[in-house]
């Protein structure tokens, strides 16, 4: 008796402090009565009071958008990376690198002033500027970065942002999680130009702090025109204009030669698309060195793990060779362009970037599904079909998989 009252009382007391993450099916050596299994669920209310009421709204960023994990070696064209990996030889620098130059007991170099250098260095051989380190500053990745500019602009009810959809995500959803009001204009249905004259509007009667462009536009692939560039060009210095250029290697056109006249804007960049780093999270902003100030001081310390800063530097220092490879690409977009214009039921736009954008009047969820099933995986977004540009093999097979469902 008196071992059955302790195992009771044991049983209880694990009973009040169980998750209700836990499937309790799994704890076989509790005697789970229904009575038992409610006095467990009574104890965990169903959101943390301690957490901010507004973020049930929000669904955490996923990329991984369906599960994946029963496909062997999918053709991933969903996320716009580079299809090819590092050169092996270049993986052998990287490891020497780690091998002899990096100790994993300390922390990486904080200031990064060889990498911004370096960062500096390949911007004013593109864009023929004079820029310095304190014209950059590095995040990992450019949501941190995009994340920083909000927090330095708008946080504590200080301002809006604007964006013109469909855009990248991340501008809208980093700003609503900070509490940041996000205002939107359309784009033109025949070739996704920003409606200047509603952005206008926006800007005359809106608190607006930041204005967000894609210069080329993900997912659309259309860069800035003129007329969208002499707009930003007449925005008051009290606004900050944030000119994503993730894409600037294949699309080859840059504002980073205005910034000098602008000391309103500033330039994102990445390694994770032309030059193949996805997997280490390495972004870049150009701007006046006021502004990157401002930057930094929103910077978590060592940001960047030592080992993503070596194999930046390693890429810059051998870019010519790596960025040989956006040739290829873009000779590869124009085919597939060239294939899918022969599609019925599909409508596709001329690309500036890595990736093709198109629509169809087929339900492009399902579509989006089967083509997975058979293993090629694209991106259903901003109400179309995003195809990233991959290999000669992975372009034909999505190519022969989608025009069998059309």
């Amino acid at each position: 008796m008196q071992q059955r009252e302790i195992r009771n009382s044991v049983e209880q007391s694990a009973l009040r402090i169980l998750p209700k993450c836990i499937n309790l099916s799994h704890l076989p050596h509790l005697s789970l009565t229904p009575d038992k299994l409610k006095v467990c669920q009574s104890n965990f209310p169903i959101m943390l009071e301690f957490i901010r009421s507004d973020l049930a709204q929000f669904a955490a960023y996923n990329t991984q958008h369906t599960d994946n994990s029963h496909l062997d070696h999918p053709d991933r064209l969903d996320v716009n990376e580079n299809p090819y990996d590092l050169p092996e030889e270049l993986k052998q620098k990287l490891a020497w690198s780690w091998q002899t130059e990096i100790e994993s007991n300390r922390y990486p170099d904080g200031g990064y002033l060889s990498l911004k250098d370096a960062i500096a260095e390949y911007v004013n051989e593109t864009a023929h500027t004079e820029f310095t380190n304190h014209n950059i500053s590095v995040g990992n990745g450019s949501d941190e970065l995009i994340r920083s500019l909000l927090m330095s602009t708008c946080l504590n009810g200080e301002g809006s942002i604007l964006v013109a959809n469909p855009t990248f995500s991340m501008y809208g959803i980093l700003a609503k999680t900070l509490g940041i009001p996000v205002i939107s204009v359309d784009r033109s249905e025949a070739n996704f130009e920003i409606d200047l004259t509603a952005a206008q509007s926006v800007i005359e009667t809106n608190p607006i702090r930041v204005v967000f462009v894609v210069h080329p536009n993900s997912p659309t692939g259309n860069a800035l025109t003129d007329a969208e560039i002499q707009w930003l060009r007449s925005l008051p210095q009290n606004i900050l204009v944030v000119i994503d250029e993730a894409y600037f290697e294949f699309s080859q056109t840059t504002l980073a030669g205005e910034l000098s006249d602008h000391p309103n804007w500033i330039i994102l960049r990445t390694f994770s698309k032309a030059f193949r780093l996805a997997a280490h999270r390495v972004g870049y902003a150009i701007a006046h060195p006021e502004l990157i100030e401002a930057l930094e001081k929103m910077r978590l310390p060592f940001n960047l793990p030592s080992f993503s800063i070596a194999a930046a530097r390693l890429a810059l220092s051998e870019r010519h060779s790596l960025l040989s490879v956006v040739a290829e690409l873009l000779k590869e977009r124009s085919h597939l362009q060239q294939q899918l214009n022969q599609l019925p039921n599909l409508q596709i736009w001329k690309s500036d970037a890595n990736f093709i954008y198109a629509r169809s009047p087929k339900d492009l969820a399902q579509l989006c599904d089967r083509l997975r099933q058979q293993g090629t995986i694209i991106r259903h977004t901003g109400g179309g079909l995003r195809i990233t540009i991959g290999t000669p093999e992975e372009n034909q097979r999505m190519f022969d998989r989608l025009s069998a469902l059309l």
